[in-house]
């Protein structure tokens, strides 16, 4: 049955080799893992009940010391349990690294990751998405070339205000209230 096709093309199609089925199909499947031909009924893993489905299955554990993720597949013969030992052996499982970045900029607690985080082409710093623009996060080599920039173009008075401002770096901006003689709004709760 493991041939296929017909009388009149035997090269055309091949059957399926579950065993409740054998069914002749002439779109066949070969498993990756099994190797063995099935028709579109029978063509997933838990369908034939493939004893090497775990062949190419690709697994991730976090390692709970130090947040490290593992990968590990069932390519290698490497159970998650061993790979983690096999980790916490090596020098790279570190307590310490268990605490994640965050980004940089005043007020902000977002956590850096590899999908939400940038780094400034100018001051080489790491930080949010939130933040990625110079402006946005006091990019002191971008904001005194800016300045300087626009001193070249400007009036004399303008570019040493500009100067200053970008000396500053963004240092005590909006730190202090000036002297407003209104009281504070009261706050209103909503129950």
């Amino acid at each position: 049955m493991e041939g296929g096709g017909t009388e009149a093309f035997p090269d055309l199609g091949r059957h399926c080799q579950h065993s409740d089925c054998h069914q002749l199909d002439f779109l066949p499947f070969k498993c990756g893992a099994c190797h063995k031909v099935f028709c579109s009924e029978h063509r997933s893993y838990k369908a034939h009940d493939c004893p090497k489905s775990e062949h190419n299955s690709r697994k991730v554990v976090v390692c709970e010391i130090c947040s490290t993720s593992i990968e590990t597949t069932g390519y290698d013969g490497v159970d998650e349990n061993s790979a983690l030992k096999k980790h916490e052996t090596s020098r790279d499982c570190d307590p310490k690294k268990k605490k994640k970045p965050t980004c940089p900029v005043r007020r902000c607690k977002e956590v850096l990751t590899f999908s939400n985080s940038s780094t400034c082409k100018h001051c080489q710093i790491k930080v949010c998405l939130k933040h990625r623009f110079p402006a946005d996060h006091a990019c002191s080599k971008h904001m005194i070339s800016s300045f300087s920039t626009l001193a070249k173009d400007g009036k004399e008075a303008n570019s040493k205000f500009l100067l200053a401002l970008a000396s500053r770096n963004g240092k005590d901006c909006g730190n202090k209230t000036r002297g407003s003689t209104s009281p504070p709004a009261p706050s209103v709760k909503a129950h």
